[in-house]
């Protein structure tokens, strides 16, 4: 193993010359930091100085000048039991020798309980919950302990103790549970307002060879590990990481890690702190023979850290590991010393005990700083309040905050306090706009943007950067002749280089996918173009996801934000019905006050009121949203939805079902894999859903080749999908075009490309292809009606998503105009239920009666 201390030091002129671009604040490049991070002696006094300046400018900026922080906190070791073998850790043992020392394989709920409460009476304010990574994974007892204490997980267990600390007694967890998935984080962040993991490192060679310190442990690859992070920060959770240094790495490996947590940063705005951490070597793991990192190596870690992360990032060195040269690392730029306990040792460093608080304050102020006690969620982001922190949580960490400085209060009384939900049914009153769905057709949306357009979607630029390479134009050297045969005669049998080309066709070749696709639609599902009568209903707008394409979503305080009672829901349901609805298709924002009840409510009242309709209802991002929110599976939750009487599930929040689309259009929106978990257990469950892909914005042919073959093959599994939705992107009001990253949405050529290809890949999987009025118009919808497909979806009655991002095509059409559409595509047309089946004759003639569309006498809304 490379060791760091070994390599050859750079030249005078290369030290001097990185000293001076630090002195002027220039920012620098990684080969920069790698040469100040082997900086001693005078070269380190210098650096160190430049780097405090740094450190002390950003705590003035943020209104906390001369404050070095620290949290009171009690460290709880819920298991010690890990799927991960790394080879210089002491905290993580093995059941055998937990039974000799008699203990269970986790801390039971009394145990977990007595540290918290004996922490808080001696003043604490956080329980940091720190575990081995997914113990069960690797330990049969540690699966068998949980089975017999009924918890699903170890997360499930991590969860449920949370809860039950913050009531009982009222200290903040910080979770350090390893490994994370984005819908984890889901599970979590209702139950603590801040979480952790170290990056460590991003040496991928200190995993994968053997004899390195990470090698056999999964949960250290370091792509995953960087995953984590940003699956963190597009969960607005404030998340602190850190860098190991002295395990192996190299100086360009050290240098290279901050310059990923940097990254990361800059995307998301979510790390909160940022720890450099120095090797211990310990007796009796492999690398008990490897050298401690050296003090001044650790201050010049710092020092590069904080000039790589600048004034804005809270740095932290553990206090305990720093043998009492406290002023050599507040000298570097630190502003932070972690968590200190009163109570508990460290269990990862058990031979290093906390500095008492009164002495790490006298070192503190020696150095001329004053300490001061934080929460474990910092400053920062308690004043950012939402989205950042649950509302869930506000009550405890109010509780125990300065309002005006977001520090801790000295004399805030640890106690519990609530956390979870009533169990009442959901009872919000209407409130704010509820009368958009009439006004944007008139009066229009109250602005172009919200209000906090420059901070939640993230960083603008960073997105720029990251867009620009996977966005390029494609040359495509398939033969299109040889294409359009295939798809001719049998288009299940198109490669995807075929395919390919025939989705960048245009003029002739293009005209020809399009007579193809428009025979195989003939073939397989006749010439009638089926429409339903239906109404959507919004149920609130307020969303605080940051899907950067999406013009609806508002903060609860925008000028357009609003939300529904139930009855208005309901009432909006019988209004549909009246006029001859077979459906009321029913979505909203992720809403923070929304319980993960809530929906089940809205469904049953639904019902209530009009027990024949069809609730086709919740995309797969609000399904996550209420299973993570009620903490319970996404199969036992779709499950009690449809028992509560939903009868299936829009495939929307599908938009590109390629990660590297999905991370540029939505900062905080599920990943690709969980929408495919959601709807493919939707399915399993009996509830069919649609499939949507929305184009035209920063996605490229290849990716639309990938999201149909992707959906072509759940098909194949489930059989679940009754239709697929080409849904076009409306750029007018979208954030992500109004940042200049989007495009200004697809072309016709764009939109008879997808059409066709829609047909041609899903066949014969997917049979009925529904082209969209709303984004097209008529004459639009009436193209691609000659292009492959066959269904123009709904009346929908009220539109609020569309004309919110500045769609010109109105909210609503009558069952007359969706015929004139298909006349003027030369087709007939006829009624069709969610399923595609046939329309009771008593609704049909309900529609016909009143053209599908509510009269204007009719009030839709009585605020």
């Amino acid at each position: 193993m490379t060791s760091s201390s070994g390599q050859a030091a750079p030249t005078a002129n290369a030290m001097r010359r990185a000293l001076r671009r630090a002195r002027d604040g220039v920012a620098l490049d990684a080969a920069e930091a790698a040469v100040l991070l082997q900086a001693r002696g005078e070269d380190l006094a210098d650096l160190t100085a430049s780097a405090a300046r740094v450190r002390d400018a950003g705590l003035e900026a943020a209104g906390r000048p001369g404050v070095i922080t620290y949290s009171r906190k009690v460290f709880i070791p819920l298991t010690r039991l890990c799927r991960d073998r790394c080879h210089y850790c002491t905290f993580v043992t093995v059941p055998g020798k937990l039974r000799r020392e008699g203990h269970d394989a986790y801390l039971s709920p009394d145990e977990v309980l007595d540290i918290a409460r004996r922490g808080a009476a001696m003043g604490c304010k956080e329980a940091l919950f720190t575990l081995g990574d997914r113990p069960e994974d690797r330990w049969l007892e540690a699966r068998q302990w949980l089975d017999a204490h009924g918890y699903d997980d170890t997360l499930a267990y991590v969860r449920a103790m949370a809860i039950r600390v913050l009531e009982e007694t009222g200290l903040l967890p910080h979770l350090n549970p390893g490994v994370l998935t984005w819908t984890d984080f889901q599970r979590l962040k209702p139950v603590a307002p801040s979480m952790g993991m170290m990056l460590e490192t991003t040496s991928t060679r200190l995993w994968s060879e053997p004899g390195g310190p990470h090698h056999g442990s999964p949960d250290k690859e370091p792509a995953v590990r960087l995953r984590v992070l940003e699956d963190a920060g597009r969960s607005s959770v404030p998340f602190t990481t850190g860098i190991l240094i002295g395990i192996g790495e190299t100086y360009a490996e050290r240098a290279e890690s901050l310059f990923a947590v940097r990254r990361v940063q800059r995307a998301y705005q979510g790390v909160q702190e940022v720890i450099v951490q120095n090797f211990r070597a310990k007796p009796g793991t492999a690398m008990r023979g490897m050298p401690d990192a050296e003090l001044e190596e650790l201050a010049a870690a710092v020092a590069v850290a904080r000039h790589v992360l600048g004034p804005a990032a809270r740095i932290q060195a553990p206090p305990n590991l720093v043998d009492a040269e406290y002023a050599l690392l507040i000298g570097a730029g630190i502003d932070d010393w972690g968590g200190v306990s009163p109570l508990t040792p460290d269990h990862v460093n058990p031979e290093r005990p906390w500095p008492q608080i009164d002495e790490l304050a006298g070192h503190t102020r020696a150095a001329g700083f004053e300490l001061r006690e934080r929460l474990t969620v910092y400053p920062e982001f308690v004043r950012r309040g939402e989205p950042w922190l649950d509302p869930r949580l506000l009550p405890h960490v109010t509780a125990l905050a300065d309002p005006d400085t977001g520090l801790a209060r000295e004399d805030a009384v640890v106690t519990g306090r609530p956390w979870q939900e009533p169990d009442e049914a959901f009872t919000a009153v209407s409130a704010g706009r509820t009368d958009l769905h009439r006004t944007i057709d008139t009066t229009g949306r109250t602005a172009d943007r919200r209000a906090d357009f420059d901070e939640v979607y993230g960083d603008w630029e960073a997105l720029r950067e990251s867009a620009a390479p996977g966005m390029a134009p494609e040359r495509i050297d398939a033969d299109v002749r040889a294409a359009l045969a295939t798809a001719a005669d049998d288009p299940t049998r198109l490669t995807d280089d075929q395919a390919l080309a025939l989705l960048h066709a245009d003029g002739p070749a293009l005209d020809a996918v399009c007579r193809i696709a428009d025979d195989v639609r003939r073939d397989t599902v006749g010439d009638d173009v089926t429409y339903i009568v239906t109404r959507n209903v919004n149920f609130t707008n307020v969303c605080y996801t940051g899907c950067r394409f999406c013009a609806f979503a508002q903060r609860r305080t925008d000028a357009d934000a609003y939300t529904l009672s139930l009855d208005q829901i309901a009432d909006r349901a019988a209004q549909a019905w009246e006029v001859g609805a077979v459906e009321v298709c029913m979505q909203g924002g992720i809403h923070p006050d929304l319980p993960g009840t809530a929906y089940f409510d809205i469904v049953r009242a639904v019902r209530e009121r009009v027990p024949g309709i069809h609730v086709h209802a919740f995309s797969p991002m609000e399904v996550v949203n209420g299973a993570t929110r009620t903490g319970m599976p996404i199969r036992d939750w779709l499950a009690a939805a449809k028992e509560a009487g939903l009868g299936s599930v829009p495939g929307t929040a599908a938009e590109i079902l390629d990660d590297e689309v999905r991370w540029i259009l939505t900062k905080g929106k599920l990943p690709a894999a969980t929408w495919v978990e959601v709807v493919t257990t939707a399915h399993e469950l009996g509830l069919p859903s649609s499939s949507t892909m929305m184009y035209g914005h920063v996605d490229r042919p290849r990716h639309w080749l990938g999201h149909l073959r992707l959906l072509a093959e759940v098909q194949q599994r489930t059989g679940g999908f009754t239709e697929f939705v080409t849904l076009p992107f409306v750029h007018t009001n979208a954030p992500v075009y109004l940042a200049g990253i989007a495009r200004p949405g697809p072309t016709v050529r764009d939109n008879r490309a997808v059409t066709a290809m829609a047909r041609l890949l899903l066949h014969p999987h997917i049979t009925n292809i529904q082209t969209s009025w709303v984004k097209l118009g008529a004459e639009g919808a009436a193209e691609m009606l000659r292009s492959g497909a066959n269904d123009l979806g709904g009346t929908l009655m009220e539109e609020t998503i569309s004309r919110m991002a500045g769609s010109s095509y109105g909210s609503y059409k009558s069952v007359r105009e969706l015929v004139a559409i298909a006349e003027a595509a030369g087709r007939p047309a006829r009624p069709r239920t969610t399923t595609y089946g046939e329309v009771p004759e008593e609704r049909v003639r309900a529609a016909e009666a009143s053209g599908g569309r509510l009269p204007e006498l009719l009030p839709v809304l009585e605020d």
